[in-house]
């Protein structure tokens, strides 16, 4: 796939090498980003300000190709591409897709780590998270320029449940990383790992009853037509990577790397503060459409005690100990 105009007539050898040759004199530079959803998606807002930042902060000509609605496939085929330096250079990615390269990648993003939004504020603002960024840009030669995210996680189900005995048994979808499974398994549910992409068919053709996900993602992928029971379990708070390909960035003029590192930061901070607000006017619009209702959920003190040891036994197991005391105590 040809994604920089500037390897245009520059031969099969430009081509093979799946990153850019920064040739002086000819056409932009140009930088190809994907994502799952639409314009009116928090990720795509995020990645369109990133752009912008870039644009401005680089001051000279350079063209930016963002493929959306799944038009590259899904996040985990993303992350792999910047890994490989092929096809997509920068995107947003769940931290769960990074797990083959970093076992500490989704345990930033886990259910119950964070107490509430200002807490999360607080870890990211810190920079707690350089430790876990710093093994996925060794390893996958992936870099995390700036963290978006920002949305509360709920459980979306195809019948009302409003208590940890509801759910009990309950056959949901929960994301790839070991510690999702874990952590639904401890709480008394039967956790299953499917394709973002056949949950809805799944939960129609009753292979699953449930799945999990922040107001954004419901509304973008229409989980309340086949699920319209959004059970107020607000286990998890998003964090979302916008992430850049480091044998990409490797190729770029210095001041390009610098934009793009600037940008990067700001449109992660804009992304959250998207995803964050526009959290509570999703549910309140979908709720007043019809098309879903909040259920108060009952026990969600006591899901956390019960996650609680497989998360501290996991944090132990991956070397992230420290990382998790830290988040903790803050």
């Amino acid at each position: 796939m040809q994604r920089r105009s500037v390897l245009r007539g520059l031969g099969a050898a430009g081509l093979t090498a799946g990153f850019p040759a920064i040739v002086h004199g000819q056409a932009a530079i140009t930088l190809s980003g994907a994502v799952q959803f639409n314009d009116d998606h928090a990720f795509t807002k995020a990645l369109v300000r990133f752009e912008e930042l870039v644009k401005k902060y680089y001051a000279k000509p350079i063209n930016f190709s963002l493929h959306k609605n799944s038009s590259l496939g899904l996040e985990k085929q993303y992350f792999e591409y910047m890994a490989q330096g092929k096809s997509v250079d920068y995107g947003i990615v769940s931290p769960a897709h990074m797990s083959t390269f970093s076992r500490a990648a989704p345990f930033i993003d886990a259910p119950f780590l964070f107490r509430d939004l200002a807490h999360w504020n607080k870890v990211l603002d810190a920079d707690l998270l350089k430790p876990v960024s710093d093994e996925i840009e060794a390893k996958a030669g992936v870099m995390l320029i700036g963290y978006a995210g920002g949305g509360v996680r709920n459980i979306f189900i195809n019948k009302p449940k409003a208590s940890l005995a509801d759910i009990k048994g309950l056959k949901v979808r929960v994301q790839g990383a070991p510690i999702w499974s874990k952590t639904f398994a401890a709480a008394g549910m039967a956790p299953t790992v499917i394709a973002y992409n056949e949950v809805y068919n799944a939960i129609q053709n009753n292979v699953i009853e449930a799945g999990e996900n922040e107001a954004a993602g419901v509304e973008a992928m229409k989980f309340f037509e086949v699920a319209p029971n959004l059970a107020m379990t607000q286990h998890a708070i998003t964090i979302r990577p916008l992430c850049f390909s480091s044998k990409v960035f490797k190729t770029l003029p210095a001041d390009l790397q610098a934009a793009v590192i600037k940008a990067g930061k700001e449109a992660g901070a804009y992304g959250r503060q998207v995803e964050s607000s526009e959290d509570e006017e999703k549910l309140v619009a979908m709720e007043k459409a019809g098309k879903l209702k909040r259920i108060a959920f009952q026990g969600r003190d006591q899901m956390k005690k019960l996650v609680d040891p497989v998360m501290e036994a996991y944090a132990k197991e991956i070397g992230a100990e420290d990382l998790y005391k830290k988040i903790n105590a803050l």
